[in-house]
């Protein structure tokens, strides 16, 4: 049954909003305040990027599983179950805990977030563009959960100004805590508001594509393991994601290497999060008019001279205005590929009723930097204190971008054949 104008628009509202509610605790609010989370805290880089990984260990499993659960049951029961259960985490959070107890609160944002979220909003999305809309579907997932962020991320930089002493330098401990359970307190709210919208504005999924009256199993799995473009997708989310995991480095790149101080430095964060939005969807539109996997390369290609840029030792302290147009450049590629990277699933010709199989097969595969890269990012900072570990991070990055390069050529060949 076609939705009217008015109820896709707010059905895709919904999914954005959702999309990025439900990662502010365990994401954005690190990438945003790292250098004082670490010091309120009481953490290396290391430990933080250990507790990463032990959310994308959870994860890794939370993705296969999920996937099935995804093409049985409704995505706004799923959803919404998922936002309330990753807000009240914040409470947890609020409490600065231990280290140890910080590593069991990721491990379990690590289900909340992705066994009970993360492939019913892909299925969502890909439901809602039809056959002739997935670049647009998912450019506007994406682009619209980047201005979330931005603007969630403006707000509370704004909100940890004003907490602080004029002069942030001078702020003790005490007050940068109590800025930080302020800030903890508004994101769960921000989340748990999701879960009530979700609820109110999804619709129930068509029968026509749903699994519900079959048993749940792993049918659809092994269906789109068969697949050469599913190991393809999966690879370009893989390489893709790493230098999405990177950005969490830029607001302690600016305060390390440009010479920022930490409001300044959680504002060059922001600013790379407002790129995300334009990006996006300009990606999603110009895949539908000449193809995801043309935009695909291309992006991979802005990542890659972006990130070579960062990684030379080119930029030093006080060169601000080059360090922020390095950023847009690797940003526009990252977010993208952020909002392409499920849009080729058309082109990958994977059905529809199997996409949450789909989905959960390639994160399985795409998103281990979850696993790896908090700790492989924190290990190169804190071995090379200053530049250098920055620059190592960033050589990775470089990397990962030219791998992804290749795989996304290989599947822009592979769909050529086959369409």
């Amino acid at each position: 049954m076609e939705m009217s104008s008015a109820r896709r628009a707010l059905s895709i509202a919904a999914l954005v909003i959702a999309g990025e509610s439900v990662f502010l605790l365990p994401f954005v609010f690190a990438r945003v305040f790292r250098p004082t989370l670490l010091e309120v805290f009481d953490l290396t880089n290391l430990e933080l990027g250990t507790a990463y990984s032990v959310y994308g260990v959870v994860a890794m499993a939370a993705y296969f599983f999920g996937g099935p659960l995804a093409d049985k049951f409704p995505a706004r029961v799923l959803l919404a179950i998922a936002l309330v259960s990753t807000a009240a985490g914040g409470l947890v959070m609020m409490a600065v805990p231990s280290f140890s107890t910080l590593v069991m609160l990721y491990a379990y944002w690590g289900v909340t977030t992705v066994a009970l979220f993360w492939a019913p909003l892909i299925r969502a999305t890909r439901q809602w563009g039809g056959e002739d809309e997935q670049g647009r579907a998912f450019g506007f997932l994406d682009g619209g959960r980047g201005l979330l962020a931005a603007s969630v991320g403006s707000v509370m930089v704004l909100l940890f100004a004003g907490l602080l002493p004029a002069d942030s330098e001078a702020a003790t401990l005490a007050e940068k805590t109590e800025a930080l359970h302020r800030i903890i307190l508004v994101l769960s709210g921000t989340t748990f508001a999701a879960a009530v919208l979700v609820i109110l504005s999804l619709p129930h999924r068509d029968p026509s594509e749903t699994a519900a009256e079959q048993p749940l199993s792993l049918k659809g799995v092994a269906r789109v393991a068969a697949m050469p473009t599913v190991w393809l997708q999966a690879a370009i989310i893989l390489c893709a994601y790493v230098g999405f995991k990177a950005i969490d480095d830029f607001s302690l790149y600016a305060n390390q290497v440009v010479g920022l101080d930490e409001v300044d430095a959680a504002r060059a964060g922001v600013f790379s999060l407002w790129i995300r939005p334009f990006a996006a969807v300009g990606a999603g539109l110009l895949a539908d008019r000449i193809g995801a996997s043309t935009m695909t390369v291309t992006s991979f290609m802005l990542l890659a001279f972006g990130s070579l840029i960062l990684a030379s030792g080119l930029i030093g302290s006080g060169m601000v205005w080059i360090f922020l147009l390095t950023v847009v450049c690797s940003s526009l590629g990252i977010f993208a590929l952020r909002g392409l990277y499920f849009a080729i699933m058309r082109e990958g010709k994977i059905p529809r009723a199997y996409t949450g199989a789909a989905v959960g097969l390639v994160s399985v595969i795409g998103y281990t930097p979850d696993v790896f890269m908090g700790p492989l990012m924190g290990y190169l900072l804190d071995q090379s204190p200053g530049a250098a570990g920055h620059q190592h991070v960033f050589w990775v990055v470089t990397g990962f971008a030219l791998l992804g390069l290749v795989a996304s050529g290989c599947f822009a060949r592979v769909t050529s054949r086959t369409r």
